[in-house]
């Protein structure tokens, strides 16, 4: 399956949508508890390190994204508002080595939801960014491809659940 993804600039909006073929409590599974989602988050041939997850409102996950060369940027989310199984939102950013907000860097607000479907969940990862340069820097940075990469390994973890292969 493909990722749809749609960017208006004059917004400043990314917006990516895809159904994968699970039920929505492994869906949700798979984006708020960290052992799940550090097996599908950086596209390969990368990998998710996790320092810390408290999904929670208030919580955030802080987690480092590790290069085949050993090179490292890390990430993190705040949690404002969680409905669970339906949605959540809050705010992205990448941070230095500390795990503090780089605020060099794009910070966003974001809106991840979860909607039951007949073949299993809709995804909509919706984003917002502060001005059209922000979403310039990380579209240039790959952020499309990377994320259907990402969603494609997704796809194999929740199969991998779903057979038994992958206990959590």
């Amino acid at each position: 399956m493909n990722t749809e993804i749609k960017t208006d600039p004059k917004k400043a909006t990314f917006e990516a949508r895809r159904e994968f073929n699970a039920d929505i409590s492994l869906v949700w599974r798979a984006w708020t508890e960290p052992e799940l989602r550090v097996q599908w988050w950086a596209p390969a041939p990368w990998r998710c390190e996790s320092k810390l997850m408290d999904f929670r409102e208030g919580g955030r996950w802080i987690y480092e994204m590790v290069g085949p060369e050993g090179e490292r940027h890390g990430g993190i989310e705040l949690y404002d508002k969680i409905k669970v199984k339906d949605y959540y939102t809050g705010k992205d950013a990448f941070t230095n080595e500390k795990g503090e907000i780089n605020e060099n860097m794009p910070i966003s607000t974001l809106k991840n939801t979860f909607i039951p479907t007949e073949n299993g969940t809709l995804v909509i990862c919706f984003t917002q960014y502060p001005d059209a340069g922000s979403l310039e820097t990380v579209i240039k940075m790959g952020m499309s491809e990377g994320l259907n990469m990402a969603f494609d390994q997704l796809e194999d973890v929740l199969q991998k659940v779903k057979d038994g292969k992958l206990v959590m």
